[in-house]
């Protein structure tokens, strides 16, 4: 077995990475989002002049870029600005066309190759709803009682976590079917509940066997929750603390957990925090696998490719210690690891 090897992209952007996200069909094709108002494209695995991996190209926006996701092929992708758009960019020729307009900056932005739907979230409290290749179609606009800050489909559902611990499921046939028909009534939540974190929501990730979804927050704790709503589904769910380093004087110090990403094979999944840490969690058997060395700073955003050999790591500055002259440019990094066979393989029941 070939062992697991871990490299530094060459070219990162030059401010905070907002997002990353493999391609749905090359494996070493993944794409970058930046607070400097760029997202790029990269080739992890041809090397170029400046070392590991090559930047294929940059998109320019007006606004930094909350979000990127890919659309209905690797050719395809879609973003979300603080400049309140929603934007299909063709990643061969570079056009930028606007799919929707909200009323405040865009947070998160999620395509289902399923329903051939893209999903946007506003900090207006909204949800647009598309169809990108029916463009004749009015958006879909689905008014939260909360602002959204984390948002991720599975292949039936999206997850949609705001302000107030609020959490709202929507079955994506339903959105489509409301769509298609230009329903004047919005959809109704297929389920709302209550987070199961006391804190705020950095972060969501849906299972890819659809069964559920996990959730992160700023005070060093993940959430493992199921769809199904029967007693004994609802009973399985758990949370618990991680991302927290004791300090000198023995006082535990909490970390914000910024990132969740499970593996697309074997359901284990990744998290990400402002302790500068990586680790791997079996979910089912609800026990830690791995935590990876530190990095130099934050970890802000993780993403598996498709066939799970690969794991990106965005790193940049956070804002655990403040704000005052902050500055990605030259710290910001994009590490990608190339699994071990069985690395990211659960270990079995508990």
């Amino acid at each position: 077995m070939a062992p697991a090897t871990q490299f530094e992209l060459a070219q990162p952007p030059n401010d905070a990475i907002s997002s990353l996200v493999f391609a749905p069909q090359r494996s070493t094709r993944l794409l970058v989002s930046s607070w400097d108002k760029n997202v790029y494209l990269y080739d992890t695995h041809t090397d170029g002049a400046d070392g590991h991996g090559t930047l294929v190209k940059s998109y320019e926006y007006r606004a930094p870029v909350m979000d990127v996701c890919f659309g209905a092929d690797d050719n395809e992708a879609f973003t979300a600005g603080m400049d309140w758009q929603v934007l299909r960019v063709d990643l061969d020729s570079g056009a930028q066309m606007v799919i929707s307009k909200h009323k405040a900056p865009v947070r998160r932005v999620v395509y289902s190759r399923e329903h051939s739907l893209l999903i946007s979230a506003s900090w207006d409290s909204t949800l647009h709803v598309c169809n990108p290749s029916q463009p004749s179609l009015n958006p879909l606009i689905i008014t939260l009682p909360g602002k959204p800050h984390a948002m991720a489909a599975s292949p039936s559902k999206v997850i949609i976590a705001m302000t107030s611990r609020l959490v709202h499921i929507y079955d994506l046939s339903t959105l489509a079917s409301s769509l298609s028909t230009q329903s004047s009534e919005p959809p109704q939540p297929w389920q709302q509940r209550e987070s199961s974190l006391k804190f705020l929501t950095r972060a969501v990730a849906a299972m890819p066997s659809d069964a559920g979804y996990a959730t992160s927050s700023i005070e060093g704790r993940v959430a493992v929750e199921w769809f199904d709503a029967s007693a004994e589904s609802q009973a399985r769910k758990y949370a618990f603390k991680c991302h927290r380093q004791t300090s000198a004087d023995g006082t535990d110090v909490v970390y914000p957990v910024n990132a969740l990403a499970f593996h697309p094979t074997f359901g284990t999944f990744a998290s990400g925090g402002g302790d500068t840490t990586v680790a791997l969690w079996d979910a089912e058997a609800k026990r830690r696998m791995k935590v990876y060395q530190k990095f130099a700073d934050s970890v802000a955003a993780l993403a598996f490719s498709s066939d799970g050999r690969y794991l990106a790591v965005g790193v940049c500055p956070g804002f655990e210690t403040g704000m005052e002259d902050y500055s990605g440019e030259g710290r910001t990094k994009i590490i990608i690891r190339e699994l071990g066979e069985t690395e990211a393989k659960g270990k079995g029941p508990k």
